[in-house]
């Protein structure tokens, strides 16, 4: 470990906005681990939530949990986020951080054109996309109607709805990636010439309609979160946007729609988004639109996860710099929590000689 020389006392620091207040600056970032057999989360997942949360993670935002519409997930023990099972899963999860003092949000997912035909939970459903392309721009389905997009929109109000009627203490709507909403945003998976496609703000009003449609189902002061990504996970190297004036163009509508904080999706915390600037992705959304960020990437390790191996413990001095010079507000941690739920309570403890390096067999269990 490249010791952290830097004092962690900016992690730690309260975060208040108009809508969430945390004890600190640190996220569990969303990471799917498919630990819920059909679909619904037992007391081993509820447990696993509640470890991180009793370890002072200031905001934990679960992992990809399906939306009520059959081709949601890949997978039959991917979380549901509908059905009375699953939701009575979820509501113990909520008490379960909230007992030990934590905040939680579940992130609202469909995978959209990622899902391969015959797949679980429900084989018979096809997937679904605003072309019917898969990533790389194969033809695999028909484009969805649009009474098909209405209807999905208002699937996800629904999973909102859920959410606060549960007691979660907010949303994160999954718009990175290449899954569905993502899909609808980028040119190579959109090829839509109604309103919901063509230039870069008719691609993106069906996020803002899911959002809207959020909105009108939690009121107006229960936190909405969305992430997105310039990357795809077929394509590293994927932009929405080019120039800050396009990243700009994109950001405005998902403002005015009711985003309350972006989390803004990177492999590399560390890199530059645009040239000339050293701010990274999540920097030049704050700077752009004004909103508090979340900033994600390989944070404490020194190999990226989209390299599926194991990777080695490094030091924070770069990430607390930025963080305490305003760049970003809020840092999420994704496989150094997998692997460890004490991670930010040794952090917090300047124990940084006892912090666990990630080995991918983590993967396979519930720490």
């Amino acid at each position: 470990m490249s010791q952290t020389n830097t004092s962690t006392e900016p992690l730690f620091r309260p975060f208040h906005s108009e809508k969430l207040q945390l004890s600190n600056r640190t996220v569990m970032a969303p990471m799917t681990r498919g630990f819920s057999p059909n679909g619904v989360p037992g007391e081993d997942v509820a447990a696993y939530y509640r470890r991180r949360a009793e370890n002072d993670v200031g905001l934990i935002v679960t992992e990809g949990t399906g939306i009520n519409h059959p081709s949601s997930v890949s997978g039959a023990s991917i979380p549901l986020f509908h059905g009375e099972e699953s939701l009575n899963g979820w509501a113990q999860v909520v008490k379960e951080v909230h007992q030990a003092g934590g905040k939680i949000v579940p992130q609202l997912w469909h995978v959209g054109m990622t899902r391969k035909k015959g797949e679980l939970p429900n084989e018979a459903a096809v997937p679904v996309g605003p072309s019917g392309l898969s990533l790389s721009g194969k033809e695999i389905t028909e484009p969805m109607s649009e009474e098909e997009v209405v209807q999905m929109v208002e699937a996800y109000a629904q999973a909102a709805a859920d959410a606060k009627r549960i007691g979660f203490d907010g949303i994160e709507l999954h718009g990175a990636h290449g899954y569905l909403i993502d899909q609808f945003f980028w040119e190579n998976t959109n090829r839509r010439t109604d309103r919901y496609g063509g230039d870069l703000e008719g691609r993106t009003r069906f996020a803002i309609e899911v959002i809207e449609a959020c909105r009108r189902e939690v009121g107006p002061d229960f936190p909405i979160i969305f992430r997105f990504s310039q990357w795809k996970m077929n394509d590293f190297n994927a932009k929405l946007a080019t120039t800050p004036g396009e990243l700009e163009r994109f950001l405005e509508p998902l403002v005015n729609a009711g985003v309350d904080i972006f989390h803004c999706s990177t492999r590399r915390f560390w890199e530059p988004e645009f040239e000339g600037s050293d701010l990274n992705l999540a920097g030049w959304t704050k700077k752009l639109t004004g909103k508090p960020v979340i900033s994600v990437g390989s944070v404490g390790l020194d190999g990226e996860f989209t390299s599926f191996s194991g990777a080695g413990t490094t030091s924070l001095d770069g990430l607390i710099n930025r963080l305490d010079s305003g760049e970003f507000d809020l840092v999420a941690i994704g496989r150094s929590l997998l692997q460890d739920p004490e991670w930010v309570r040794k952090v917090e403890e300047g124990k940084a000689d006892d912090l666990l390096p990630f080995d991918k067999e983590a993967l396979k269990k519930l720490y």
